[in-house]
């Protein structure tokens, strides 16, 4: 683990792998330490202190935290209903050498955890551990995807909160909002959650 300063008020920590990121994340989570926020990615996590924290102590707090290991199983869990009638989950299934009816059955077996938040608000970096994911981005992103599509890109799935710009593969649409300024917390999808997809019918 590396600690870079960050501005004036934060910390980054540089990781080796999401699964690391996780456990740490988890164990700062629980740790007494002065800070405002912890913010995961996909291979940092920033912390920002609190007002006239010391940057070298909470270095040095930081280090003296032992990492553990992230237990999915603690963590609440989300089911997501979805439609799988995405333009590319054809596509989709065949760069991972399946056909439709297998990536839908393996994208709802999936044990998936929101690593990170990125991209939009409410935006989750969905990982798995059963199954490997790996798909490529589209070539050419589309201008427009609409708010709720359920999709793959790279090793993580997602599902767009709103309508926006992307190159995600698209395998369905969501019935239910993932950014919600009248939920608390808006966001559906927070790091650390476990999520389940359930196919539904229209």
């Amino acid at each position: 683990m590396r600690i870079l300063p960050s501005g004036t008020q934060g910390l980054l920590l540089e990781l080796d792998s999401i699964e690391e990121v996780l456990g740490r994340y988890a164990a700062l989570r629980e740790a007494d330490l002065p800070v405002l926020d912890l913010v995961p990615a996909g291979r940092t996590i920033l912390l920002v202190a609190d007002r006239g924290a010391s940057l070298p102590d909470l270095a040095a707090a930081v280090r003296a935290v032992p990492p553990r290991e992230h237990v999915r199983d603690d963590a609440p869990e989300v089911e997501v209903p979805v439609v799988y009638d995405g333009e590319d989950l054809a596509e989709a299934a065949g760069l991972l050498g399946l056909d439709a009816a297998e990536l839908r059955r393996r994208h709802q077996d999936e044990r998936w955890t929101v690593a990170f938040c990125g991209f939009a608000p409410g935006f989750g970096y969905l990982t798995g551990e059963r199954y490997a994911w790996d798909v490529p981005r589209r070539a050419t992103p589309r201008t427009r995807v609409p708010s709720g599509s359920v999709a793959l890109a790279g090793e993580f799935t997602g599902v767009y909160p709103r309508e926006s710009p992307g190159g995600w593969q698209l395998l369905g649409r969501a019935l239910v909002e993932a950014f919600d300024l009248r939920r608390d917390p808006p966001a559906l999808l927070v790091p650390g959650a476990r999520v389940r997809f359930v196919e539904v019918g229209v």
